[in-house]
C-alpha cells in the first residue's frame, strides 16, 4: 500500500488476517502519500514490516513507477510470499503487481473490476486497474457490476469473487470507535467547534489529476456562488496538499468577500476518523473522489460527483450519488436542489450498495481456499 485510500481499504483485511492463525501477513508501504498514509496506519494500529519511503517532490509517474517496481521486487525476494495483495488503481498497486508478476508470485487484486471505459479518465487509475487485472490471479470484485466487467473481459469465473468493498468494513470500525470512545468523540467535536450547527454543512473534496486547471477552478467559483445564494450554507474544504489543488482553491475561495469567507472554511487534510465524523455531519458532499462516493451512502448523505463518468455507478443507480461534471452553473443548481431535499445528519449507518462490512472475511476465506493444500500451515501474504 502507498496511499491513504489503499490503507483505509486494506487495514480491515490486515487486522482480520493478523487475528487468523492461517495467515502470516506482512505489510509493505511505498509512502506514496506519506503523511496521509501514516495517519490511517496509526488509527488502525498497523506497523509496516517494510517502509520503502519512495516519494520525492515533483516525481513523474515514470520515475515513481520504476522505483516501486525495483524496490518491491526486492521485498518480494526477501519475504518470499505465497501471494501479494494490492488494492485499487494507484501507481503503488500497479507497480507492486508488476513486481510480483516479474517474481512469478500470485497476485490478489482487492477492488477489482471497476471501469469507466476511457483509459484517460481517471488518469492514470483507469489504465492501472486494467493492467493489474491482466496479470492478477484472484479478483475480489466489490459488486456484481464489477464482477460482470471482469467476466466480460474473459477472466474465469473461478478467479472472480464478489466480496463487497472493504471501505465499508473500515467505516463501520471507525464509527464503532467514535460511538464507544466518548473521549475521542469529544476531541473530534472540539476540533470542528467552529462549524455552526444552525447552518447546512457542505463538505468538499477535490484532488484528481483530470480536475486540475479549469475543472477545479470552475468548482471553486461555483462554491462562491453557492454561499452567495444559500445564506445558511457552510463550506468545509480539507484542501489536498498538491500545489495544483492548493493554488486555485486558495486564490478563488480564499479571496471571497469577507462576509462569505465566514462560511467558507479551508483547512488542511484531516485524519480518517475526523473525515468520517464530517461525512456523518454533512448535509451534502461534493467530490471527485472514488472512495467518498463509496463511503457517503452509508450515512444517507447526497453526493454530487464533479466528474463526467464514474467507475462506481452503483451509487448513481441507487439514487444516492449524481454525476454533474464541472460546469459552474450546474454545480450550483444541483447543490441547491440536493440541500433542499437533504435529511438531517445522522451517525447511523445506512444500507449501502457497496457492502455490508464483511468484505475482509470473504476475501480471507477465498485466500484460504486458494492456498489450501499448498503444504504450508500458514499462507504467507504480503
Amino acid at each position: 500500500m502507498g496511499t491513504r485510500p489503499e490503507a483505509i481499504k486494506l487495514a480491515p483485511l490486515v487486522k482480520a488476517a493478523e487475528a487468523d492463525r492461517t495467515f502470516d501477513i506482512q505489510v509493505c508501504i511505498t509512502g506514496q502519500h506519506r503523511s496521509m498514509l501514516d495517519q490511517v496506519l496509526d488509527v488502525f494500529g498497523i506497523t509496516p514490516d517494510y517502509d520503502l519511503n519512495l516519494m520525492k517532490p515533483a516525481q513523474s509517474l515514470a520515475e515513481v513507477t520504476s522505483r516501486i517496481v525495483t524496490e518491491v521486487s526486492g521485498v518480494i525476494r526477501h519475504a518470499r510470499p505465497e501471494c501479494v495483495l494490492v488494492q485499487g488503481d494507484t501507481t503503488t498497486a500497479f507497480a507492486a503487481s508488476l513486481a510480483a508478476f516479474y517474481e512469478k508470485v500470485p497476485i490478489a487484486h482487492v477492488e477489482a473490476g471497476l471501469r469507466t471505459s476511457d483509459k484517460y479518465s481517471p488518469f492514470p487509475e483507469e489504465a492501472n486497474r486494467r493492467f493489474i487485472s491482466s496479470i492478477a490471479d484472484l479478483h475480489f470484485a466489490p459488486t456484481p457490476w464489477a464482477r460482470a466487467n471482469l467476466l466480460r473481459e474473459g477472466h474465469p469465473e473461478s478467479a472472480v469473487f464478489v466480496t463487497g468493498n472493504s471501505v465499508i468494513d473500515a467505516l463501520i470500525w471507525v464509527m464503532n470507535v467514535l460511538k464507544s470512545d466518548a473521549r475521542l468523540r469529544r476531541q473530534v467535536e472540539d476540533r470542528f467547534a467552529f462549524l455552526n450547527p444552525e447552518r447546512r454543512l457542505v463538505l468538499i473534496t477535490g484532488h484528481r489529476r483530470e480536475s486540475f486547471g479549469g475543472p477545479i477552478r470552475r468548482m471553486c467559483e461555483a462554491l462562491v456562488d453557492l454561499v452567495e445564494q444559500v445564506p445558511d450554507a457552510e463550506i468545509l474544504y480539507p484542501v489536498h496538499l498538491n500545489p495544483n489543488v492548493q493554488e486555485p482553491v486558495n486564490a478563488i475561495l480564499g479571496s471571497a468577500h469577507p462576509l462569505l469567507r465566514e462560511r467558507i472554511h479551508l483547512i488542511a487534510p484531516v485524519d480518517y476518523v475526523s473525515f468520517v465524523y464530517l461525512m456523518a455531519r454533512a448535509h451534502l458532499i461534493i467530490t471527485d473522489s472514488g472512495g467518498v462516493q463509496e463511503e457517503a451512502p452509508s450515512f444517507g448523505v447526497p453526493v454530487l460527483v464533479t466528474r463526467d463518468r464514474t467507475e462506481r455507478p452503483e451509487g448513481v443507480e441507487a439514487g444516492v450519488a449524481k454525476l454533474i461534471g464541472t460546469d459552474r452553473k450546474r454545480i450550483v443548481e444541483e447543490a441547491i436542489r440536493s440541500l433542499d431535499v437533504s435529511r438531517s445528519p445522522s451517525m447511523t449507518i445506512h444500507r449501502s450498495p457497496y457492502g455490508d462490512g464483511l468484505a475482509s472475511s470473504r476475501m480471507l476465506e477465498n485466500l484460504r481456499e486458494r492456498f489450501a493444500g499448498t503444504g504450508a500451515e500458514r499462507a504467507r501474504v504480503s
